[in-house]
């Protein structure tokens, strides 16, 4: 499921093309993906002009100038793509076997420099959605967030005050998303590597008696924010169904340290472990059992 860096990386290969442009027309090629489409979705944005292009967590956002926002998640196979502007390569992305079909949603715009064009959503398992909201507030997927791990406030104290009192191990901890918005396994895995702390260490145990963060949990925040940082540099991860709004695929995936590459040297410097895997809450969890440690 795409993450903080691949939702990030689809906004930024959208919003040269969609922002600024009208929405002359919607078009549903059936009534709901994973939930229903938003009643009179259609209706409701057609006409109105793009004025943002945003994300939050794992979430795109595209703003209007009639004060709605469409609020779009990817699911496990959803994709964004233009017909036009030479971007448009759906066999890339299709899972073998399938066809447009899968388009299920059609944006026709007209953008005052590009001109017209087809933006298209598809999602072959339809585990995606669709919300439209006119206040932030209003979208129960966005009311109770934590901190954005990109943000320039966003820092150890900040973790520590969601951390605190938490006996759930830290791999769990931040994976809610009230917690950091936007982890999720993959960037979970290779922060607390980097920050060498054990996935299975209670979370609370990071903060200090007077319920401070150690020297472990600001590594942590620094772990969580480079990691990120780096994967969106070069386009997210793509293990299997993630593409970029261009149709092409992540390269963070060949930069992994822990994540899928059990049985494989530890990378850190020095380091003689061997990368393991062990699940937790029903999901792989990978690390090394030499460098990340109790703190």
């Amino acid at each position: 499921m795409p993450e903080l860096p691949e939702v990030e990386t689809v906004r930024r290969g959208l919003e040269p093309w969609l922002l600024h442009a009208r929405i002359d027309h919607v078009e549903l090629r059936r009534s709901d993906l994973r939930f229903p489409f938003p009643e009179g979705l259609a209706q409701k944005i057609t006409g109105a002009r793009v004025t943002t292009v945003g994300r939050r967590a794992k979430y795109l956002l595209i703003g209007l100038d009639n004060g709605l926002t469409i609020l779009s998640h990817l699911g496990m196979t959803g994709s964004w793509r233009f017909a036009e502007h030479g971007i448009d390569k759906p066999p890339r992305y299709y899972e073998p076997g399938t066809e447009p079909k899968h388009d299920h949603l059609v944006f026709s715009i007209a953008h005052p420099e590009h001109g017209k064009s087809h933006l298209i959503y598809a999602d072959p398992r339809r585990f995606g959605f669709i919300d439209l909201f006119e206040h932030p507030e209003d979208s129960s997927y966005l009311k109770d967030l934590g901190p954005e791990p990109l943000g320039n406030d966003f820092n150890a104290a900040e973790m520590a005050a969601a951390l605190r009192g938490k006996k759930a191990p830290i791999k769990a901890a931040l994976l809610d998303q009230r917690v950091v918005a936007g982890l999720g396994n993959i960037y979970v895995a290779e922060a607390l590597h980097r920050a060498h702390i054990l996935p299975t260490v209670e979370a609370r145990s990071l903060l200090t008696k007077a319920e401070k963060p150690k020297k472990a949990l600001e590594d942590l925040a620094y772990a969580v924010r480079e990691v990120l940082i780096e994967a969106i540099e070069v386009g997210g991860s793509t293990l299997r169904d993630f593409r970029n709004a261009e149709g092409g695929s992540g390269y963070f995936q060949h930069r992994f340290a822990v994540y899928d590459r059990e049985g494989d040297p530890c990378p850190t410097p020095l380091c003689k472990g061997t990368v393991q895997r062990i699940v937790q809450s029903g999901r792989s969890t990978f690390f090394c059992p030499v460098c990340q440690k109790k703190v």
